[in-house]
């Protein structure tokens, strides 16, 4: 994760969103940019200069694999986040991927890995 570039948070979850920007908080990172959509995520990949990102895979009635693919064709790192049962792509099956509920810790080693 490189110095004065923030981290994407794609969640659609509001509270699970204000938690993760909590967790962010704590562990005394800038404010994550954050999306709750895939347009909305997808815009903000297009436009702003991001360390690294942290992807949910359910995205309401779709699926994050497009945000996915967005980041991996710019070369920002991200991990999936997800409540559990989602199988990964083949294209995407090496990515870090996050369960929840989240602990603070596992968040930590998420991020410590973009910059890794």
């Amino acid at each position: 994760m490189a110095d004065g570039t923030r981290i994407l948070l794609v969640e659609d979850d509001v509270l699970i969103g204000m938690m993760l920007a909590d967790m962010f908080d704590a562990l005394g990172l800038p404010e994550p940019a954050q999306a709750a959509s895939m347009d909305e995520a997808l815009a903000i990949i297009a436009t702003e200069s991001l360390g690294g990102a942290l992807v949910d895979i359910n995205l309401g009635d779709e699926k994050g694999w497009p945000v996915a693919d967005a980041l991996a064709e710019r070369g920002i790192p991200f991990a999936f986040t997800s409540g559990g049962g989602d199988i990964l792509p083949s294209v995407h099956a090496h990515r870090k991927l996050v369960a929840k509920p989240f602990r603070i810790s596992d968040i930590e080693a998420a991020l410590a890995e973009f910059s890794a």
